[in-house]
């Protein structure tokens, strides 16, 4: 297949959580044999973090404004027999309206923020998605699952809405013989709604256990943030160090966002990176947790820091591997990179057919 995505970044995972899912998915789509040309706005912020400038599984062309996109690309978008448009492009309403009328193949919606998105649409918040839209694309492809896909077809007239979940990568992320520097860590990118359960389950903990090792490493937290004497912050660490620092905890803490609680069925990508790592995951509670993890054997489940220090303090090595080993098992049975790159392909194979019958 001749593949055209516009996505926020595959070029820079500098603050966003995209890039690495955009890698995963078009690398495996290369080496099934696919062609696939990424369009990405060149945006300031992105343009000095750029941490993979040129991918070597797809070509990669920036494009400056609207006007340049189509004045530039409008053939390549005709001819192509999918077109994926992603969450957070900016001007994404524009870019979407030109695609569903440009594009004579398969025409897809890839939301990588499912949750964020249906409460902007609440909110009639329009930034990249508008409902008028939604039935326009052939597809909607969602980061959550569940009951959120019964409400896309049912709500927003979504022709087909499929999970096509986050990923990871087993060449990049696998356990390793390596020092452990903390008791615990988190990794990710500051937000209002995430850093209350952070403070809950992991930091007052900390605070609580002064002879325990805290890490927490993402950008844009605030200066006003005072984090405990044991903790350290780490401003930024690039997606080439992430396997080091999930082997270098004894355990990982995963916190979810609000909207993605509501939701569920939402797995953040850091769940399945740090599983592939055999690294046990000290997680909040939301619907669906447990059709992705076996809740106390291949995942800790924690509501307060009583919970955490419970699970760091009385958890011997023997049984924090297995769980790790548990968990491990069970991404490389289900949430690689190839496995969403193979659902993708079915999902427009199945399409195709059917627009193929409808047009005979």
């Amino acid at each position: 297949m001749n593949i055209v995505i516009l996505g926020l970044s595959i070029t820079s995972s500098w603050g966003n959580g995209h890039a690495t899912t955009f890698r995963g998915l078009v690398r495996e789509l290369n080496n099934l044999g696919h062609q696939v040309l990424f369009l990405e706005r060149d945006v300031p912020w992105y343009a000095g973090n750029r941490d993979l400038p040129d991918p070597k599984y797809c070509q990669t062309e920036l494009y400056s404004s609207l006007s340049d996109l189509k004045q530039r690309f409008t053939e390549q978008v005709q001819d192509a027999d999918m077109v994926i448009v992603g969450s957070y492009v900016p001007e994404g309403v524009e870019v979407g309206e030109w695609v569903v009328k440009t594009a004579h193949g398969v025409k897809a919606f890839y939301d990588i923020d499912t949750p964020v998105t249906l409460a902007k649409l609440e909110r009639e918040d329009y930034e990249y998605l508008h409902p008028d839209l939604i039935p326009k694309y052939d597809m909607y492809l969602s980061f959550t699952g569940g009951p959120t896909l019964r409400m896309l077809e049912k709500e927003y007239d979504s022709p087909k809405a499929r999970p096509l979940y986050c990923s990871f990568d087993p060449t990049l992320y696998y356990p390793e013989l390596t020092e452990i520097k903390w008791d615990l860590g988190y990794l990710g990118t500051y937000s209002d709604d995430r850093q209350p359960p952070l403070e809950k389950l992991m930091l007052d903990a900390a605070r609580e256990w002064k002879d325990g090792r805290f890490v927490v490493a993402g950008p844009q937290y605030p200066e006003s943030i005072k984090w405990p004497e044991n903790t350290q912050h780490i401003h930024h660490l690039p997606p080439a160090e992430h396997r080091h620092f999930y082997n270098s905890q004894r355990f990982t803490q995963n916190i979810t966002r609000a909207d993605m609680i509501k939701a569920g069925y939402s797995p953040s990508v850091r769940l399945f990176e740090a599983a592939a790592c055999c690294t046990p995951i000290i997680s909040d509670y939301w619907d669906g947790l447990d059709s992705f993890f076996k809740i106390g054997e291949e995942i800790l489940v924690s509501r307060s820091s009583k919970d955490t220090l419970r699970y760091l303090r009385e958890i011997c090595k023997s049984e924090r591997k297995m769980i790790g080993e548990r968990a491990r098992k069970k991404v490389l049975a289900n949430h690689t990179a190839a496995h969403r790159a193979q659902e993708l392909i079915r999902y427009a194979a199945e399409l195709m057919t059917v627009k193929s019958s409808v047009v005979s």
